[in-house]
């Protein structure tokens, strides 16, 4: 990756809830940008923020000042409506608002040791969770309404997970994940499953939400690296890729359904009948490959599959490799987008696909104040 940029030119970048958009913001103002084309559609240059959230491709977007202005207080989360370039509501906090999440029903906002439960609709509160010190906003969030999962950190001094339904307003269960605490997690699309990362950064785990059963462990490497981002491919059922990036600048992908299923040769899979399978893999090298270098070491990245095509056998039908797209946000200002096929022998091939300064992007129509 060229690396000539300032490795602080994004404060914040963040994929909507199908991926398909992506933001960023700066210390000039947020840019949005069309995840299939690269395409800028939306900036407003206003300040710096450090949080800017997208719900799904609405007008609706969540946004924090970095407090480099008495406008842009970190202690306010503004509800800014995209279309019309004005604010449609404000909240205000105590402390500083270390993460916002959204989906159709329900807004998140993370503080160090509460988080806050809103309609998202009427933003009456709902309920407020409080939480042991979370001084890195760590938060995942399912857009999925029949599984819409807040995980938040349980603990500070191992990598406990506590699981909350944001639906029903109670706590579903609390997972203890790793033995350091966590650095990173993500949930799937469809709220089955949850992915983790320590402060170690060396194992990768991922439980099944509605038993808190562990149902995956992989290890990313034998030495210590901070996890900036996990994203799981979408799926409805049990997702094919899990995607990491972090300090080393590598990305690695772990196989999930796709390589148990094409080992098995089943037609499908039942959770419960792979569990002593896979978690025998914890060391394995199988199921898990790398890219290297994707960003400079030490700046923060976060990357998504935004989708999983099936590679079949024009004359039996078989499934023969599985092809996923993948596309990263580095805070130096790229953008890169890999197509990345795994074969049905868990061999892994990446290919570069495009890569641009988001920075230098003209909008087509720029809002500038």
């Amino acid at each position: 990756m060229a690396n000539q940029s300032s490795t602080n030119s994004v404060l914040c970048a963040s994929f909507n809830q199908d991926a398909s958009c992506f933001v960023i913001g700066t210390r000039d103002g947020i840019k949005i940008y069309d995840s299939n084309t690269g395409r800028l559609f939306f900036e407003r240059a206003i300040g710096a923020f450090t949080i800017a959230e997208m719900l799904f491709t609405s007008s609706l977007l969540a946004i924090v000042g970095a407090g480099e202005q008495p406008s842009l207080s970190p202690r306010r989360l503004c509800l800014f409506n995209t279309m019309t370039g004005t604010a449609l509501r404000e909240l205000n906090f105590l402390t500083s608002i270390l993460a916002v999440r959204m989906n159709k029903k329900r807004l998140v906002v993370v503080l160090q040791e509460k988080t806050y439960v809103y309609d998202i609709n009427s933003l009456a509160i709902l309920d407020t969770i409080d939480t042991v010190p979370n001084v890195k906003g760590l938060c995942a969030f399912s857009p999925n309404l029949d599984a819409c999962f807040v995980a938040l950190p349980a603990s500070t001094t191992k990598g406990a997970v506590l699981l909350y339904n944001a639906m029903d307003l109670l706590s579903h269960c609390e997972i203890d994940a790793h033995r350091s605490p966590l650095a990173a997690m993500t949930l799937s699309s469809n709220g089955m499953y949850i992915a983790t990362a320590s402060e170690q950064g060396t194992i990768i785990r991922v439980h099944m939400v509605s038993e808190a059963t562990k149902s995956y462990s992989f290890r990313r490497g034998s030495y210590p690296s901070t996890i900036f981002s996990l994203s799981f491919g979408p799926s409805t059922e049990l997702p094919d890729i899990l995607v990491a990036t972090g300090s080393s600048g590598s990305v690695h992908a772990f196989s999930l359904g796709f390589a148990l299923c094409q080992r098995s040769r089943r037609s499908s899979i039942i959770l419960g009948s792979i569990i002593p399978e896979s978690v025998s893999d914890a060391l394995d090298p199988a199921h898990h490959g790398v890219l290297h270098s994707a960003a400079p070491a030490g700046v923060k990245s976060c990357a998504v599959v935004r989708k999983v095509e099936k590679v079949t056998n024009s004359s039996t039908s078989e499934i023969i490799a599985c092809r996923a797209t993948i596309s990263m946000v580095a805070y130096n200002g790229y953008f890169q987008e890999y197509s990345l096929t795994i074969s049905n022998r868990d061999e892994y091939s990446w290919s570069l696909e495009r890569e641009f300064n988001l920075l230098t992007v003209i909008s087509e129509n720029p809002i500038s104040s």
